[in-house]
């Protein structure tokens, strides 16, 4: 599973967006399948929404809905390492989209990531040591 971060998903929705050439080369290139938060969902609407309209952010939903990622389900039990998480990265700031997404890769072994956040995923480490590896801007 490559994990799939707002920016990616932002990129891929917007032509203009000055990643969305990358993202379409990313997403025919994966050929296995994107996991998501729930955060990310939330994050991801918003934006689309504000940027570019409600057709936007239903047409990402119907691909969430129709298979496009599966989505992670953030526990109780996560919560602990997300506050970890956010108080560690407090500099940053890390916002709960980004813990989330640490969290996932902790729990799928596997730090490959779709982001458009090179920055803050160069500087994430997932169980405290291993680096992101972002598929996306290689």
């Amino acid at each position: 599973m490559i994990i799939a971060d707002t920016g990616f998903w932002l990129a891929l929705a917007n032509r203009a967006d000055r990643h969305h050439q990358a993202a379409l080369q990313a997403m025919a290139g994966v050929h296995e399948g994107l996991i998501t938060t729930w955060p990310v969902l939330t994050e991801t609407c918003h934006l689309l929404l504000s940027r570019l309209g409600v057709p936007a952010q239903l047409a990402f939903l119907r691909g969430v809905r129709n298979g496009a990622c599966g989505v992670f389900q953030i526990g109780d039990g996560n919560l602990p390492r997300i506050e970890e998480l956010m108080e560690h990265y407090a500099d940053l700031p890390m916002d709960l989209a980004d813990a989330s997404l640490v969290v996932l890769a902790e729990e799928i072994g596997s730090g490959r990531i779709l982001s458009t956040d090179q920055r803050d995923f160069h500087t994430y480490r997932w169980k405290n040591r291993r680096p992101f590896r972002n598929l996306l801007l290689t």
